[in-house]
């Protein structure tokens, strides 16, 4: 397998991962503290909601840890990948800010795009939430963007960096 089917496979469990949570956290823990990354109107409307069935909260809990773990786990066997095979800095980095990037468009486009502004996926689970502005506001949180791709680039460096080290 090469550097970068790998590095594809990667950022692939990372996105189910990623969306495994926010389905989670929307879909069976329907927890209003989940939601700060929504639009502020959004969250204001969302009322908490009582389990949707027995165990509903357990469940979503259990799937987002599975999915953290996931996500993580992905992003270590990647790194350790890039050691075994005695990749570069500039190799380790370029793999990294690939992994980021492409999570980051999945976040952008996946969450934002589709399932915020042009689907009823949350208002599905949050009709009281219908007829809110921020779902007509793509981009709204354009700036947390920005410095997530920011801060994400100088961790790919710093990670990078030390997986050089090993």
């Amino acid at each position: 397998m090469t550097g970068l089917t790998l590095t594809l496979i990667v950022a692939v469990v990372m996105m189910a991962a990623f969306f495994i949570i926010l389905w989670a956290a929307v879909a069976l823990i329907q927890k209003k503290a989940l939601f700060t990354s929504a639009p502020k109107d959004v969250q204001e409307a969302i009322v908490e909601k009582p389990e949707r069935f027995p165990g509903a909260h357990a469940l979503g809990w259990a799937l987002m840890l599975l999915a953290v773990v996931l996500f993580v786990g992905a992003f270590v066997y990647g790194a350790v990948d890039g050691v075994r095979n005695g990749l570069t800095f500039p190799e380790l980095f370029g793999r990294f800010v690939l992994i980021l990037f492409l999570v980051k468009a999945f976040d952008i486009f996946v969450f934002d795009w589709v399932l915020l502004t042009h689907s009823r996926f949350f208002q599905h689970y949050y009709p009281e939430t219908e007829g809110c502005e921020g779902y007509n506001s793509f981009g709204f949180n354009r700036r947390d963007h920005v410095i997530q791709l920011v801060a994400g680039t100088a961790a790919s460096a710093a990670l990078a960096w030390v997986c050089t080290l090993i």
